[in-house]
């Protein structure tokens, strides 16, 4: 049989296990205090490319080889459609073959000008010579602009036959088939950036003043909305849609945001005002699975209480629910997880 606990002794154990238990801690804490936070409203939006378009063809021609389908990613600059370029070529070589002639005729046209020039100034020629030589030299001089502009044009033609990439984006749609005729203005391809991104949103006509006065926005991120980001800048439409009485607003992201693609749904939060909420050091809240809890250090004891966050501020998260002003937490869960399984242990035992 074990040995039984004298009765002096059993008594000065009970009485000072009050005292142990009321010793404070040793984990760090901070106090549980209001905060003045941003009034957000919540509304539904749309993530959109800002950057969008459908790419034309700005020559005829037969439509040669495609070299990029729905889908592909396409880098700025990039080949994706050649046109047959047999005629423009040929244009090219004309215009070059103009310019060699128009470059030959100025060239003695200021032959020309120079000798008479040369014979005028010693008196020895009428100045109705020495005007017509002069109008000859202009009129060289235009054909040879003439022919120069005529080879830019065609090398700027002959350009057109190999369609570019005008950004760096995704392939959204392909409007020719290889082989098809094309004339200038048939679209050829369409796509969008995923480098710029913006979100549009419906403002109910009651939130308009506010949210136009305070200008700011935060996009929540799916799929649960507990990170977000700032909204780079907020355009608003100057009128309300006269059937719904909405105001259309983008709220533009900054550049290369990752985890949002056009078409998709999101959440915004628009501010209308301030608030005071509660609110705790963001490390202080631990996580367990879908439970959200903090660990109050009172009376020298610690418990595990449950509480319903909300969004989070820098390096504060707000407390809709489970915690007082005021109450002290354990800024460092895992000590205190600790800790009060030890002080569990020490009264079961």
């Amino acid at each position: 049989m074990p040995t039984p606990i004298p009765p002096l002794l059993l008594c000065g154990l009970l009485a000072a296990a009050p005292a142990l238990l009321a010793a404070e801690p040793p984990l760090p804490v901070a106090a549980a205090q209001r905060q003045t936070l941003p009034d957000e409203q919540v509304l539904d939006g749309v993530v959109e490319a800002v950057n969008q378009s459908t790419v034309s063809a700005q020559t005829a021609g037969r439509v040669e080889d495609i070299m990029v389908d729905v889908n592909d990613f396409v880098s700025a600059g990039t080949p994706i459609i050649r046109i047959r370029n047999i005629e423009q070529r040929t244009g090219l070589e004309q215009a070059q073959a103009n310019l060699r002639e128009a470059q030959a005729r100025h060239i003695e046209a200021q032959a020309e000008y120079n000798r008479i020039k040369n014979i005028y100034e010693r008196q020895l020629v009428s100045r109705a010579q020495m005007d017509s030589a002069t109008a000859s030299l202009n009129a060289a001089k235009a054909r040879l602009d003439a022919a120069e502009a005529g080879v830019a044009q065609a090398k700027e033609s002959l350009g057109y036959t190999i369609v570019n990439a005008p950004y760096s984006g995704i392939v959204l749609e392909r409007h020719v088939q290889r082989g098809e005729v094309v004339q200038p203005g048939k679209p050829l391809m369409t796509g969008f950036s995923l480098d710029e991104l913006r979100v549009v949103a419906d403002i109910p006509q009651r939130l308009i003043v506010p949210v136009r006065k305070h200008g700011q926005a935060r996009v929540l991120l799916p799929p649960d909305g507990k990170n977000s980001i700032a909204a780079a800048k907020l355009t608003f439409f100057p009128y309300a849609d006269p059937q719904s009485n909405v105001f259309k607003v983008r709220i533009y992201l900054p550049p290369k945001t990752e985890g949002l693609y056009p078409g998709m749904f999101v959440k915004v939060a628009f501010r209308i005002g301030e608030d005071s909420r509660l609110t705790v050091p963001r490390q202080a809240l631990a996580q367990r699975g879908e439970v959200s809890a903090v660990y109050v250090v009172k009376d020298g004891r610690v418990s595990l209480r449950q509480v319903r966050p909300g969004r989070t501020e820098g390096d504060r998260v707000e407390i809709l629910a489970g915690l007082e002003p005021g109450e002290p937490v354990a800024l460092d869960p895992i000590r205190a997880g600790v800790y009060l399984k030890e002080q569990q242990r020490t009264v079961e035992n």
